[in-house]
């Protein structure tokens, strides 16, 4: 081996995270999640500097299930209007959170565990976005027409949504979604760490069925399609990760 060959596998050696033997101390891991704390922050900060740039366009879609809206208070549409931009910075900075997140857990894995992350950090982001966009487009109509009905039968009632207060049901509604549509990859992870095995997956199975439809029946109207359409995503990202552990992870 040359000089140079030497030189360069040296530097190879050096560029290697600290982090990557698993023999980091308290002290360490401490430290490196105050700096992963860190830069998501940031990201989060540079996200709402890009979301402000399209405010009124992520506005009017955050609207489109109401229409017109009003505010009650002096600063309520300010105040509102920056909780939307720090939202809508969070999600813009999701891809950079999530890979800080499962990079925080790598002096856990092993090798191989390491190079999923390749492919756990995309999965995360997609399976995020799409538990959002389910919900936003497909159950928020059919949760605020549910809502909308109870007053409508009575003439001293009318529907007047305030901007502010509109807006905390739409993230308080739709944000649980996107952590649940998370499922599958933590049925995967809790299965690979030896917490679940399909034997126990499988046992849940019955429970996890039938509080789909009970969540489904909860969030929408009464109408069984819509019912459905809320249970079903669920059983199927359920069934998704426990056929993983069975069958690849071999649980």
């Amino acid at each position: 081996m040359t000089e140079q060959e030497k030189n360069s596998a040296q530097v190879e050696q050096d560029e290697v995270p600290a982090e990557d033997d698993g023999t980091m101390s308290l002290t360490a891991h401490l430290e490196e999640l105050r700096s992963r704390l860190i830069k998501s922050l940031l990201a989060v900060a540079f996200g709402s500097c890009v979301a402000y740039l399209f405010l009124d366009e992520i506005t009017n879609l955050l609207t489109l299930p109401v229409g017109k809206l009003y505010y009650m208070k002096p600063g309520e549409a300010f105040f509102t209007y920056l909780k939307i931009d720090i939202a809508a910075g969070f999600l813009i900075a999701l891809p950079i959170i999530f890979y800080h997140a499962w990079r925080f857990f790598l002096p856990a894995l092993t090798r191989s565990e390491r190079a999923a992350l390749g492919i756990l950090v995309p999965s995360s982001v997609v399976l995020f976005f799409a538990g959002l966009a389910f919900s936003f487009f497909l159950i928020l109509p059919f949760a605020l027409k549910f809502f909308m009905g109870f007053g409508q039968e009575s003439e001293n009632l009318q529907t007047l949504f305030s901007f502010g207060s509109y807006f905390e049901f739409v993230i308080l509604f739709v944000l649980p979604f996107g952590f649940v549509f998370e499922l599958p990859l933590v049925i995967i992870v809790l299965g690979k760490l030896g917490i679940l095995t399909s034997e126990k997956l499988g046992k849940y199975r019955r429970y996890v069925f039938f509080f789909s439809f009970v969540i489904g029946a909860l969030v929408t109207s009464p109408d069984v399609i819509t019912q459905i359409a809320v249970a079903i995503p669920v059983v199927l990202l359920y069934e998704v990760g426990y056929l993983v552990v069975k069958y690849i992870l071999r649980r």
